[in-house]
């Protein structure tokens, strides 16, 4: 459908339709219908009115879009140099997401689908897909020409963090997981891109990583290693049906969709909270066995109604954190990826997975914890540090707290 439709007459929407006529005209030069509109001699030919579809167009010329947001409202509470530096760094981000979203809906056909070939392994000890490494280079090279005042950028995919280059450098550090659930990108399964934006806590300007450590090295993973607490900006970009940015400033979650009639991603889900409870849980189950006693205990009370909302809840795992994160966000209940006996702590990466979430979901209105402490309060002691993770409503939440205070005295 084409953005405007000029047949229909935009400004005209709910107006009477214009009217022709074949009868005798006052003027010398006779009115012309097309045959193929031309319905039978003597009668009078009615352009079409605009469709629903046409209407909701023409009323809504201009949606707000994510550029748009980021002129205007998101930073209100910024002085005009921190919104234009956070402005260029998301439109870099989501110029960088547009590009992997193509990626994923054409991998099926492009063969970007696998393993690479030579059977690269990342610093987890995990062989990475080919669209792994495709979504890393994109990111890197969208943040690093785009990126504004941008100093460091730190990746699941890289073995330590990479310094941008000295005269594009800046400010502001960003940490993401450039294909989050990529395992299941050859079932087709939603996937998604996560995100989290610091500010650098001290200055660091250089060209290139260098493999000795010396005192600017340090510095530099010094402004890296920052807890979640400090982040300016996190949010993701979920792959599915639709391509769908979350995000947070620090002010509120807002939820944009990707039109791709326009191009741009459009505010559709403004000032999103989480529910105060829900009725899904989302957590592999096959690890039950490795869990500590009072998550088996909480998780059974949620199967039986034995907690204390009364309910019985459904269980739902896709596998792929972005896509579990946002249902529970648009539902409520809980994500969780808790330490069991295998993983003491846990399998999700602090700093660019559960950091970035945490500090959306608390936004949101939710609640994040390791099951000890509050995931934005921990501060990372490496780049690529686990940690357990529960998030979502924050009653429910609450409720596992609770019984971990209880067993604890």
């Amino acid at each position: 459908m084409a953005a405007f439709v000029a047949s229909a007459g935009c400004s005209r929407v709910g107006a009477p339709a214009a009217r022709l006529s074949t009868a005798r005209h006052a003027s010398p030069v006779p009115v012309r219908v097309p045959a193929a509109r031309r319905l039978s001699t003597g009668l009078r030919m009615v352009a079409p009115s605009p469709s629903k579809e046409e209407q909701f167009v023409c009323a809504d010329e201009s949606p707000m879009t994510l550029t748009r947001y980021f002129m205007g409202k998101a930073n209100e509470q910024l002085d005009e140099e921190h919104v234009q530096d956070l402005q260029n760094l998301m439109a870099s981000i989501q110029m960088a997401c547009k590009k992997i979203a193509s990626l994923v809906s054409r991998a099926g056909i492009t063969n970007l689908t696998g393993y690479e070939a030579s059977g690269s392994i990342n610093v987890q000890g995990e062989e990475q897909k080919k669209l792994d490494v495709l979504s890393n280079d994109v990111l890197k090279h969208a943040l690093k020409w785009r990126g504004g005042k941008l100093g460091i950028i730190a990746s699941e995919e890289e073995d330590e963090p990479i310094m941008v280059d000295e005269l594009a450098s800046g400010n502001y550090i960003a940490v993401f997981d450039p294909l989050d659930g990529s395992s299941n990108i050859d079932a087709g399964i939603a996937t998604g891109t996560i995100f989290g934006i610091f500010a650098e806590s001290a200055g660091c300007l250089a060209s290139d990583w260098e493999a000795k450590v010396d005192q600017e090295v340090l510095t530099c993973l010094q402004n890296v290693l920052q807890p979640g607490s400090n982040l300016v900006a996190s949010g993701y970009c979920m792959y599915s049906s639709s391509c769908m940015m979350v995000l947070t400033t620090g002010s509120g979650v807002q939820g944009f969709t990707l039109d791709p009639q326009i191009g741009e991603f459009v505010l559709t889900h403004p000032s999103i909270t989480i529910p105060s409870r829900g009725k899904i849980y989302s957590v592999n189950e096959a690890n039950e066995p490795a869990w500590d006693p009072v998550l088996r205990s909480y998780i059974a009370s949620l199967k039986d109604g034995s907690n204390s909302s009364g309910m019985t809840y459904s269980s739902r795992y896709i596998g792929s954190m972005v896509a579990d994160v946002h249902r529970t966000l648009m539902y409520g209940g809980l994500f969780a990826y808790p330490a069991d006996k295998r993983n003491a702590n846990g399998k999700l990466r602090l700093l660019y997975e559960c950091s970035p979430m945490s500090y959306l979901i608390e936004q949101a209105g939710g609640i994040a914890t390791t099951g000890r402490e509050r995931v934005l309060d921990v501060i990372p002691s490496s780049v690529h540090q686990r940690v357990p993770l529960v998030l979502g409503s924050p009653e429910d939440v609450q409720e596992l707290l609770d019984k971990y205070y209880e067993a604890s005295l």
